[in-house]
């Protein structure tokens, strides 16, 4: 099977071709420095540089992948969660290819497809469930936290998620606060490696809760007041350096304790880890080192697949359409709040 997946939930406009398990390309045209003098993403310019975009990264991906649109089986697009007017970009563009072609069109959960993305490895990237087994995983990024339950292959339970602000909201929100560019997360986990995570003790909100939910917006309000009654910590360099240690030691902290203690209670030996805020260094160190002190299993999303792409997309799509998990429907519309059941 060859396939081509879409992927506009945000501010990437990705496009992947995937042939049985293997990625043959996976282009990317990221939009930061578009919203980095905002501070965070504006949807409609969002949705504007989708439309410039995804012909240019369509084109790219069929030609590096040496495939024409011939010889495409099926299509496949993000369809939720992420911006409404985001998604309706690549969804759209996806089903019109699909119908031009008389292919099945296939719309994938994103957090469902970044379930499945630490399985992707390899050079080019190749799907891998050989070895597949129970885990629970940390899906982390700017809009989500949640903890999953993955039974088995395409079944799966939502353990937990966030309440108010997601881990990576809370690592941008808190960058803002210090004046660092958006976004911040990427810039404090540089920062972090040469501060003092101890410096400032800062609280770890619903660590000590039996449930597998997270909250981070009292972190980030504790970090508020703080720079209000110390205001001139930002003029010194290696203040800031122990400020971003600290807000990272208690993130991270949160994310892995809550992890690794709903992997034991759920009986399972295997975590893995996927989003964009799994490319933080600290992060992937601290599950390492989890790892190795309690005896799991642990595999980590490819850092080039941590953010938003197609090619899990893909991967996930054509698992679907194997195995028959699915109903192809070119008439389906964008689900900006579809939530991972």
């Amino acid at each position: 099977m060859t396939l081509i997946a879409f992927e506009t939930s945000c501010d990437e406009t990705s496009v992947a071709v995937v042939r049985d398990g293997v990625v043959l390309a996976n282009q990317v045209a990221s939009q930061i420095q578009l919203h980095g003098e905002y501070g965070g993403v504006v949807p409609e310019l969002a949705a504007r540089e989708h439309l410039n975009n995804l012909l240019p990264v369509a084109r790219a991906a069929l030609d590096e992948a040496r495939i024409s649109p011939d010889q495409l089986d099926a299509v496949a697009a993000t369809q939720g969660p992420g911006l409404a007017i985001a998604l309706l970009i690549g969804l759209k563009a996806a089903q019109a290819v699909a119908f031009a072609l008389s292919k099945p069109f296939i719309g994938i959960n994103h957090h469902e497809a970044h379930l499945y993305s630490p399985w992707i490895a390899g050079s080019p990237p190749t799907a891998d469930f050989s070895n597949f087994e129970p885990n629970v995983s940390l899906i982390v990024s700017g809009g989500h936290t949640l903890l999953v339950l993955v039974e088995e292959e395409m079944r799966h339970r939502v353990l937990g998620g966030t309440i108010d602000d997601a881990a990576g909201e809370c690592f941008d929100k808190t960058g803002k606060l210090m004046g660092l560019a958006y976004p911040a997360g990427p810039v404090i986990d540089k920062l972090a490696r040469q501060g003092n995570p101890a410096a400032h003790d800062f609280p770890r909100p619903l660590i000590h809760e039996p449930n597998d939910d997270f909250s981070f917006s009292g972190l980030k309000t504790s970090v508020r007041y703080y720079l209000r009654d110390h205001p001139a910590l930002l003029k010194d360099p290696k203040q800031v350096r122990d400020l971003c240690a600290s807000v990272q030691a208690a993130i991270v902290e949160v994310l892995v304790v809550k992890t690794i203690r709903a992997a034991k209670r759920n009986g399972v030996r295997c975590i893995t880890a996927s989003g964009g805020v799994t490319c933080n260094q600290g992060l992937r160190l601290a599950l390492e080192r989890a790892w190795e002190k309690n005896g799991f299993r642990l595999r980590l999303a490819s850092q080039n697949l941590c953010t938003d792409n197609a090619a899990m997309i893909g991967i996930l799509a054509e698992r679907k359409l194997l195995r028959g998990g699915c109903v192809p429907a070119r008439d389906a519309e964008p689900e900006p709040g579809w939530a991972l059941a």
